[in-house]
């Protein structure tokens, strides 16, 4: 049965990859509400946004009131949270709007959709039993890992580093406290590290691709031997989905991509898939790898993540489709396809305003 989505942050790389897959797979209709701050960029949705199916609404999680209009306007039958800040370096520079937005932000949603739902047990008492409220989280919460064998499982002590770790741990505190409090029926993923197409050019990835395509300098942290669990957007977007329409109510599940890499492999895997499909560079490079240059390390820099997503492959059977290897040469290939899309990103001509590349 088509079902209503109300996806918060639909404008930003995750969100966009629900949004993508729930048009282009299912016959749901969508609303996607995104402020449209400097990481939301509605070109990621041009192949979807002719759909009858989907409408866009420009709005603030933080504004109470709007958030309230939005959902008696619309009626969503599950809500998907991802509008969030997600930055670490930027939550370090500035960790105000990321206590605003995944704090704050939360709490508003969380009250507009309690106040929603409480009127529907009244009206509809079918649309309310079957009503799911979906926090997307991070594996940051979870903090460092000791052993080279450990995990992050959904009981795993929440020790957050970074102040977009610790607003994020908030923020899933509050939505188990709605569910515990109030009854609201509320589900939370906590994911690895995402990569793929339409990624915002600060982050890792993205942003080694294209210094590399212009020669510029692929700057690594400390000694580059963080190790992070990549997980391909278009498989976390099918995993996000499956736990909002079958997961159950209450649970946790994290989700992960089983690809643990060293962020320096990371790097000059890209490096050796660009000697294959760009052989062609910039003047005076020999190789890519030639432009790896280490720098200070990030301030309380987590030195390992690895998720155990044994839980959602029990239960709801999702498994990633892409290794490592086949999502990286599918995301570099993108890139290199979509010149025009990340151009736009870097000159600020997506939203009207000159940005820098985030390097």
């Amino acid at each position: 049965m088509s079902k209503t989505f109300l996806i918060t942050g639909g404008a930003g790389f995750i969100g966009s990859a629900v949004v993508r897959e729930l048009i282009r797979s299912t016959q749901h209709t969508v609303i996607n509400l995104d402020a449209l701050t400097y990481a939301g960029n509605l070109e990621s949705l041009a192949d979807v946004a002719d759909s009858e199916r989907y409408h866009f609404v420009q709005a603030d999680i933080c504004d109470g009131e709007k958030m309230k209009v939005v959902f008696a306007e619309f009626q969503p039958d599950i809500v998907m949270h991802l509008a969030a800040e997600s930055h670490v370096d930027r939550s370090i520079d500035g960790p105000a709007d990321f206590i605003e937005t995944n704090i704050v932000g939360t709490y508003q949603l969380l009250e507009a959709a309690r106040h929603y739902w409480k009127d529907l047990k009244a009206s509809d008492a079918e649309k309310a039993a079957g009503f799911r409220f979906h926090h997307i989280s991070t594996d940051e919460v979870y903090g460092d890992l000791e052993g080279p064998e450990d995990l992050f499982t959904e009981t795993t002590a929440y020790a957050p580093s970074s102040p977009y770790s610790a607003s994020k741990a908030s923020s899933d505190h509050l939505v188990r406290a709605w569910q515990r409090t109030y009854g609201l029926p509320t589900l939370v993923t906590n994911c690895s590290n995402n990569y793929g197409p339409f990624h915002f050019p600060e982050k890792l990835i993205p942003l080694m691709i294209l210094n590399a395509l212009a020669g510029k300098s692929l700057p690594v942290y400390g000694d580059g031997k963080q190790v992070r669990d990549w997980l391909y957007v278009e498989d976390h977007a099918r995993a996000l989905i499956k736990v909002a329409t079958e997961g159950e109510i209450a649970e946790t599940y994290n989700i992960g991509g089983h690809n643990e890499k060293q962020n320096i492999e990371v790097v000059k895997t890209l490096c050796a898939l660009l000697e294959e499909l760009v052989p062609e560079k910039p003047a005076g490079i020999a190789h890519y790898e030639d432009l790896i240059s280490y720098v200070t390390d990030r301030p309380g820099h987590d030195v390992r993540y690895a998720i155990d997503a044994a839980k959602i492959e029990r239960e709801l059977g999702w498994v990633p489709q892409e290794t490592f290897e086949t999502g990286l040469r599918k995301t570099v290939e993108w890139y290199l396809a979509n010149e025009s899309w990340w151009q736009r990103v870097q000159d600020g001509s997506y939203r009207g305003e000159r940005l820098g590349t985030g390097s």
